[in-house]
């Protein structure tokens, strides 16, 4: 894949299409998130999400419910807009820029996925006729964290003029809130306070603290600018304004270029102190070093993750936006995680939920496994509050990781859609598992992996039981919100299943390496309990309809009226916005990929033909409401062999985001999907499986694409894998010799030894 560049030219100015743009030319390095709002802003009227968020980062909010019934959540945290440095005003001769007045005779947009950063470029008549090209480039930075970077170069192009630039910096901000969006806040709270406003030199400085968590943050400004401008930097209530004016001559370019740092209390002792530490480091070097430092990063990143379909520009682009937007989102430290809409936005309030570990760490743990690391050991820092959440729940033993989080505690309202999604323990225990599968980092698993593994465990056995040899786990929610509070979900069962053996299994290799005594001693895990798990593993209830030889989502799945398809009009779509929860949860209707899923991830678990009857049974029922829906299907049509089917439901789910197609795009990324979209390939058409007895593959290849090739990381190795022309051929690019398989078939890969097979 070459195409690295995303552009629009001559861009709609309409609110639709500006809300759009403010989501995907956002600019995100893991850390801070900035969405893309105009540096000189909107005409009144206009909605805008104007924000700047910390990945971990929160305040306190109540939630209201309706009855105070014990345990249920009453306060929640929100990811926090926490300052505003983008507004810069530019003013040409006593007229002020703006793309509404005027007349724009060149516009574009464009986001460099190689470079790391996103512009906008305008030729701009102005009421009384100057002629001014605009250029602005804006970076979150890679390899320092703390940075926002605006780059405004502007060059008047027909006379000599006097320009001047407002360039604000604001920190009494607040959350955005829209009352009618369940995704959103829904109502207006003042989250964070500003402390302390200091001008210092020439930079300024805004310490604020968060109203309940009582978390802090500093935000840091310094500006450059070219030739020699008429300065002032003025402090006011709640922010500070830099302003800068100067004569230039026509055709003579001027560049401002504004260094915002950004730091926190959950990282740092002092912010104020580090954040004047990284605004000095930063404006110490030449902006040019900073450009090349974010190109290097990256030159590395898609190294790691290069793939490519041969026979689809549009969706190549589409695939290389989404790899980009994980790379944006995924924390690159253990106080975060990867929200649902990434930093691209507050829906879903910044909210960590399933969708890391089942549909973004696989992406990772292929690619760049360091940070599935990260991922996991910020679960282990919020093992504390799993427990204590479990207890709430009547557990005695064990951790229940919370349905959505921040810092670790539960901010699920509607817990029969949330709350009680206790499959999220058996996803990270799937995570925990898939990482070790692919790196074979055993010292991993008796710091972090085994603990949490033994935990999720415990709570398996306590909130199931045996019942007629069977060991069943009642009153759960599976994957699919349209079916909830069931007896013996099978996808929750499955992986209770699967994250049980693997306890088991990492106690006895523990024990095997002389590493378990200190672990045995901290957890009290002992060989007795190790027998508990293997039998609740072993007898786990695997609901089986034998009469149509498929596994029903639950155990009254089947008992329930189909629901009525041809009659329900179009706009009805999605279901959960127009018919009331009760009602759906009577009825044979899916909102997303369940048991269905479960045939992907655990695919040993039943024959070929019951996931071949599974699957035909729930595609005649699944609406695909949720985003995370498609990609799974997709992946289950490859193994059956359904190649163009497959090809149908990855076309649609890899495109969601950058062609706007479920037209929801300017609320925020999908992260998930995103990540669903790379497994469709690689785990999909590919077939590429991580099991106890390595690695393996089924390539198939779409009648439309010819060809398709990536790279994967195994075992501290990085394979290519091409598949075209009714071959797959494998090459070992650097590491040690691996042996894999490759339709059922072992082969040794060595270095300058690729493997050619004619496909099956």
């Amino acid at each position: 894949m070459h195409n690295f560049i995303y552009e629009i030219k001559d861009f709609e100015l309409d609110n639709d299409a500006l809300l759009l743009g403010e989501t995907l030319f956002h600019n995100a390095n893991g850390y801070i998130g900035v969405r893309a709002n105009f540096e000189e802003g909107y005409p009144d009227g206009f909605k805008t999400v104007r924000g700047m968020y910390i990945n971990g980062f929160y305040d306190f909010s109540e939630m209201k419910q309706a009855e105070k019934l014990f345990g249920l959540v009453e306060e929640k945290q929100t990811m926090l807009n926490v300052a505003d440095t983008q507004g810069i005003q530019l003013t040409i001769g006593g007229e002020d820029f703006s793309m509404f007045t005027g007349e724009v005779l060149e516009s574009s947009r464009w986001l460099d996925m190689a470079g790391g950063f996103t512009a906008r470029r305008v030729l701009w008549k102005s009421p009384h006729g100057k002629e001014v090209e605009i250029v602005i480039r804006r970076m979150t930075a890679f390899t320092r964290l703390a940075l926002f970077i605006i780059d405004f170069q502007v060059t008047v192009k027909n006379s000599d003029a006097k320009i001047s630039f407002i360039s604000g910096h604001k920190g009494d901000v607040m959350n955005y809130f829209d009352p009618s969006d369940p995704r959103i806040a829904g109502e207006s709270f003042q989250h964070i306070a500003v402390e302390k406003v200091e001008i210092w030199a020439d930079s300024s400085f805004i310490t604020s603290k968060t109203v309940k968590s009582q978390l802090m943050c500093c935000s840091g400004v310094k500006h450059s600018l070219s030739g020699k401008p008429e300065t002032a930097l003025i402090q006011s209530v709640g922010g500070a304004t830099a302003t800068f004016s100067m004569d230039v001559e026509k055709d003579q370019p001027v560049r401002l270029v504004k260094v915002t740092a950004i730091t926190d209390s959950i990282r740092c002792a002092n912010v104020r102190k580090a954040c004047a530490l990284e605004l000095a480091n930063a404006t110490s070097v030449p902006i040019e070093t900073l450009y090349a430092e974010q190109a290097q990063y990256l030159a590395d990143c898609w190294k790691r993750c290069e793939l490519n379909i041969d026979g689809d520009d549009d969706l190549n682009l589409a695939l290389r936006f989404n790899m980009y937007q994980l790379i944006q989102s995924v924390t690159k430290d253990e106080y975060g995680n990867i929200a649902a809409k990434g930093l691209s936005g507050e829906g879903y309030e910044g909210h960590y939920f399933w969708d890391t570990e089942m549909y973004i760490q696989p992406f990772f743990v292929l690619t760049m496994p360091e940070f599935c690391k990260k991922l996991i050991a910020m679960r282990y820092k919020t093992l504390g509050f799993a427990k204590e959440n479990a207890r709430i729940l009547g557990h005695t033993r064990g951790a229940l990781f919370p349905w959505r989080t921040i810092m670790g505690s539960e901010c699920s309202g509607h817990y029969p859609s949330g709350t009680a999604q206790y499959h999220i323990n058996g996803d990270i225990a799937y995570a925990i598992v898939a990482y070790y599968l692919a790196t074979g980092d055993f010292d991993f698993i008796v710091s972090t992996g085994a603990e949490l593994l033994f935990e999720i465990a415990r709570l398996w056995l306590d909130v199931g039981n045996f019942y007629k040899g069977k060991f069943q786990i009642n009153d759960v929610t599976g994957p699919d919100e349209y079916t909830c509070i069931v007896n013996n979900n099978y996808y929750t069962n499955a992986l209770a299943k699967y994250s049980l053996y693997w306890a088991a299994k990492f106690y006895g290799l523990l024990k095997e390496s002389g590493k378990l005594a200190e672990l045995a001693e901290k957890t009290g895990i002992t060989q007795h309990e190790i027998g508990d798990f293997i039998k609740a593993s072993e007898a786990m209830n695997l609901p089986y309809d034998e009469e149509l030889g498929i596994n029903p989502q639950d155990d009254s799945f089947l008992q329930k009226k189909a629901w009525n398809f041809a009659d329900t009009p179009k706009e009805n779509y999605p279901l959960l916005l127009h018919y009331h929860p009760l009602h759906l949860f009577r009825y044979q209707v899916c909102k997303q990929a369940d048991t269905v899923m479960a045939h992907f991830i655990l695919e040993d678990y039943q024959s070929q033909e019951t996931i071949r009857k599974s699957f035909a049974f729930y595609e005649k029922i699944t609406t695909h409401d949720s985003s995370l829906s498609a990609c799974i299907f997709s992946i289950v049509a490859s193994r059956l062999g359904f190649a163009e089917k497959a090809s149908e439901y990855f076309g649609d789910s890899a495109k969601l985001d950058l062609f706007n197609t479920h037209k929801n795009t300017k609320d925020g990324i999908h992260t998930a999907n995103m990540g669903g979209n790379y497994m469709a390939i690689v785990y999909g058409f590919a077939g590429l499986r991580l099991k106890e007895d390595g690695i393996s593959f089924t390539p198939i290849l779409p009648a439309k694409w010819s060809g398709y090739e990536f790279s994967v990381s195994y075992r501290g190795s990085v394979i290519e894998v091409k598949v075209s022309g009714g071959q797959c051929t494998f090459a070992l690019v650097n590491g040690e010799k691996q042996s894999m398989r490759v339709f059922g078939k072992l082969i040794d890969l060595g270095l300058g030894q690729p493997q050619s097979i004619l496909m099956q």
